[in-house]
């Protein structure tokens, strides 16, 4: 593979298209889509190659990058680029290195694998925390799993992305990100609760916050996503609530068929999905601190 292979990047929403970015800024070559309208416009904005089809854009590249929001589209999008061409029936030629670094079911990315493999195309499941931020700075989290070798390759990319993490076999990383994120969800929801709670005692939110932060009820909620997304009242972090819920389910279904104890993993999915049934579709996945202010102010009416 090249120095700096061919990158065709397949979904190019608050995450794939700054990654994107990185990697035009940083001299790869790369290809981009999404059927969202104007994406191809925005990729050639920056000097990189917008591509009108899936197909177009993977066809002659050394890697494809997929950033996309589950797996059942990354396997119907693998599914399109498999019978996509002209004169071997696949626009993926074998060889290519595949990455996975969307949030995807580790059981579906250990199949679609697999399948894959009886192609000649190793897949890497790579997905990634940070947020948007990370995305724009290259300082994300990268998850990585699969053959040693084929990480090995995948790192000239991922490495202009972020900090990668070797998680195990492919799917562990999949895993591994599903874990985080529910995780991360049960903290903010319970620092939303207590910030909530201080507030409505007469304590200043932000002196709460330097305490939690210099105590042991410090989390990415105490030092990020409040100071920063719900104190200022933006709620604009650029992760949708409907996707952290996605990922808190596939963390739960791992817990369930592990035979792991997950009673306060079950409660976290119950309260986030009531809060995704009332807020809007679009409703980014801070939003539940404003909900649950809002649940505690209708409670004492």
């Amino acid at each position: 593979m090249p120095e700096k292979p061919t990158v065709a990047v397949i979904g190019l929403g608050n995450m794939g298209f700054p990654m994107l970015s990185r990697l035009a800024d940083a001299g790869f070559p790369v290809r981009g889509f999404d059927v969202a309208p104007g994406a191809v416009e925005r990729v050639a904005a920056i000097g990189a190659t917008g591509c009108a089809t899936a197909a177009e854009a993977v066809t002659g590249s050394e890697v494809v990058l997929l950033m996309l929001p589950n797996s059942a589209i990354v396997t119907a999008v693998v599914d399109e680029l498999l019978g996509a061409g002209v004169d071997s029936g696949s626009a993926l030629a074998p060889g290519t290195l595949l990455l996975d670094m969307s949030s995807s079911e580790p059981l579906a990315t250990q199949a679609l694998a697999e399948r894959l493999a009886g192609h000649g195309i190793p897949l890497v499941d790579a997905p990634v925390s940070g947020g948007v931020k990370g995305a724009e700075r290259g300082t994300l989290a990268i998850m990585a799993g699969g053959e040693p070798a084929e990480v090995d390759r995948a790192e000239v990319v991922l490495s202009v992305l972020g900090k990668v993490t070797r998680t195990g076999a492919v799917g562990s990383g999949h895993a591994l990100k599903a874990l985080n994120n529910l995780l991360s969800a049960t903290h903010l929801w319970a620092t939303s609760e207590v910030m909530i709670a201080g507030q409505r005692f007469g304590l200043d939110p932000e002196i709460m916050l330097a305490v939690f932060n210099a105590a042991s009820g410090r989390s990415g909620s105490t030092d990020n996503k409040w100071p920063n997304f719900i104190l200022p009242g933006g709620y604009d972090s650029g992760f949708g609530l409907r996707l952290m819920l996605k990922d808190m389910r596939i963390a739960q279904g791992l817990t369930e068929s592990t035979g792991a104890y997950h009673r306060l993993a079950d409660e976290a999915v119950a309260h986030w999905a009531e809060a995704a049934d009332a807020l809007e579709p679009t409703a980014d996945h801070t939003e539940v601190a404003r909900w649950i202010a809002d649940a505690a102010a209708a409670a004492q009416d």
